[in-house]
């Protein structure tokens, strides 16, 4: 009987640390990314997960579908799902230099 019972606690320990690690975490972010959407408005400067900076231009949103300017005439349909962040310059350039640094500080010297 001691063995089925070292077992379910064994079992409860790693489902616990499964949830801990894998799943909340995808949660929290997929929280985060609800959130970044519902607060899209028009005329937002965007970026898309394909790295397209843009001007949302309107947003329908029981299709879940976001029309934006990516240069002046230019008009693309998107998922509003596929909206990655608000286009931030210095945040951007910010993250560009990171990570030029971190890759210069991985390159071997001859």
């Amino acid at each position: 009987m001691s063995e089925f019972v070292l077992v379910f606690v064994i079992l409860a320990l790693v489902l616990g640390g499964y949830w801990a690690l894998i799943i909340f975490p995808k949660q929290r972010a997929f929280q985060h990314k609800q959130k970044l959407v519902r607060s899209l408005h028009v005329g937002d400067e965007i970026v898309t997960y394909g790295g397209i900076v843009g001007k949302i231009i309107d947003i329908d949103v029981d299709q879940g579908i976001s029309q934006v300017e990516i240069a002046d005439g230019v008009r693309i349909k998107l998922l509003t799902a596929a909206l990655q962040q608000v286009y931030d310059p210095d945040e951007l350039a910010y993250n560009a230099k990171l990570g030029l640094k971190s890759r210069r500080d991985e390159q071997p010297t001859a």
